[in-house]
């Protein structure tokens, strides 16, 4: 018999956060997939996400990338109802707004505010068809929970709770020092009718003993009058991250073949790489570093492709991908990447600035950005016979996500219906995100730098293990999952 049938009635709950980045999206994912486990139906939600790491649903819809990873580990096909609202910065305090996986405007910030009470009122909306579809919703929250300066129209923590009435668990992060502060500090400062829904709190990122800790967290509770319901120790699985706050975070691994990510300003779906990270030494370096020494280059999507490939320019990294070319090191662009190695950007003024801009040129395609139309969709595609990597690939999968329209010069098309790959096929681009997690395009190419290296790669399985799983064994263990369960009892 499924443990859910212990509990008639079956409400939501919410995860609020002292601080961005102290796991709040891992906890939901890791609560999702515990609560599917114990034979819960249950849909992950966010309001209002900021993030230039995305994901395209099965209609065509775009939302938070950490929000298609929540709905994966709670066994449902993402839907733009888990995050109606997702923010797109593109810098000088401008962000493009997404509204149910759809271009909306773009915003100034001081304007953004204006819309408070109407993006209110849709995020409540796409949270009650979760509701009713699914019975209950684990709902997270934005950055910190206790900006007290923007209580009147933080629609992503303190207005969207007094809107829902849930049972909130608080998020902290011990590694970042001062977890005694954060805690106590974002429930004092939580409105008066919010603070007495703080049911229970999750410490994070726990590195030492568990023993030495166990007086701090009676203190905790003593303190707040809120259980600790778990301390998480620090982990490592294979999960895709949020946002640009994860760059920071990752770690080079020792691997002998060096792939250089172009860590663009405005960078986007570095998740692209993440699978490529745990076979080669994928390192994200800053526009005008060198190029010496690496045995492929990629150049990654980004949100502003002109102004991105402008800095390129200044930064003499353009200069640099010439000589990795002319030494025959693999370059290799995806989205707003492929769009430069272009020879010409057109833009009407709706990437950015009006005018033509001179493409890299390692490609024979013009880009033309004639619309504020974007492209969603998920794609499969298979890549045509062009040696030595793309000829070593099977059939792939991924989406896109795009301004502008590419129109193919000269050069071979690099998969059917997309993309470009030079006469030699070291230079191709593609503007499928996702295509580095198809274990067949990974094996071709590290294959191929391996060779070169002359060393052997052992191919990837065409699974991997399901991550969600060990996140929610890790959880199991180390949170008291009964008691979450047990505040979805109405």
């Amino acid at each position: 018999m499924s443990r859910a049938v212990q509990y008639l009635e079956i409400m939501s709950l919410m995860v609020l956060g002292t601080a961005s980045h102290v796991g709040k999206s891992i906890t939901v994912a890791a609560i999702c997939r515990c609560l599917v486990r114990r034979g819960f139906r249950v849909a992950p939600f966010k309001s209002q996400n900021m993030s230039l790491n995305s994901f395209v649903t099965d209609d065509g819809g775009e939302i938070g990338m950490a929000q298609a990873m929540q709905a994966l580990a709670a066994r449902l096909a993402p839907a733009t109802d888990m995050n109606p609202i997702l923010l797109k910065p593109k810098g000088a305090c401008v962000s493009q707004v997404v509204l149910h996986g759809r271009p909306y405007k773009d915003v100034p910030i001081e304007d953004y505010y204006r819309e408070t009470p109407y993006l209110l009122k849709e995020a409540v909306a796409s949270f009650r068809r979760l509701e009713e579809l699914y019975g209950q919703v684990v709902v997270e929250g934005a950055g910190g929970a206790a900006e007290v300066n923007l209580y009147d129209r933080d629609i992503a923590n303190t207005l969207l709770a007094g809107a829902l009435r849930l049972p909130i668990i608080l998020v902290a992060d011990i590694e970042r020092g001062g977890v005694f502060a954060q805690i106590y500090g974002t429930i004092r400062l939580l409105p008066n009718e919010l603070r007495p829904l703080v049911r229970g709190i999750i410490i994070n990122k726990f590195r030492g003993d568990p023993e030495i800790f166990a007086p701090g967290i009676r203190q905790i509770e003593d303190m707040t009058g809120v259980t600790v319901l778990g301390v998480v120790p620090y982990f490592s699985l294979p999960l895709p991250s949020e946002d640009s706050l994860s760059l920071g975070d990752k770690k080079v691994t020792d691997h002998p073949v060096r792939i250089a990510v172009i860590r663009l300003t405005h960078i986007s779906n570095f998740t692209d790489f993440e699978l490529l990270e745990q076979h080669a030494s994928v390192e994200y370096i800053p526009s005008g570093a060198s190029l010496a020494g690496y045995d492929c280059v990629i150049i990654p999507g980004t949100k502003n492709t002109v102004d991105d490939l402008s800095e390129l320019r200044k930064s003499g990294m353009d200069r640099e991908l010439q000589n990795a070319r002319a030494q025959k090191v693999p370059i290799i662009g995806i989205c707003g990447g492929y769009q430069m190695l272009g020879r010409q950007l057109v833009d009407d003024g709706f990437e950015s600035a009006a005018g033509t801009y001179e493409g890299l040129g390692l490609l024979d395609g013009i880009t033309r950005f004639a619309s504020y139309d974007k492209k969603t969709r998920q794609v499969r595609r298979m890549p045509n016979p062009v040696p030595p990597i793309l000829s070593g690939m099977g059939e792939v999968t991924g989406y896109e996500i795009h301004m502008g329209i590419t129109e193919p010069g000269n050069d071979r098309e690099a998969f059917s219906g997309d993309g470009m790959a030079s006469a030699d096929g070291l230079v191709f681009g593609s503007y499928m995100h996702g295509l580095f997690l198809n274990p067949s395009a990974v094996n071709a190419l590290l294959s191929y730098l391996y060779d070169k290296r002359g060393l052997t790669f052992t191919p990837l399985p065409a699974c991997e293990a399901d991550p969600y799983e060990a996140l929610a064994l890790l959880f199991e263990e180390h949170v008291d999952m009964d008691r979450i369960a047990a505040l979805l009892v109405g």
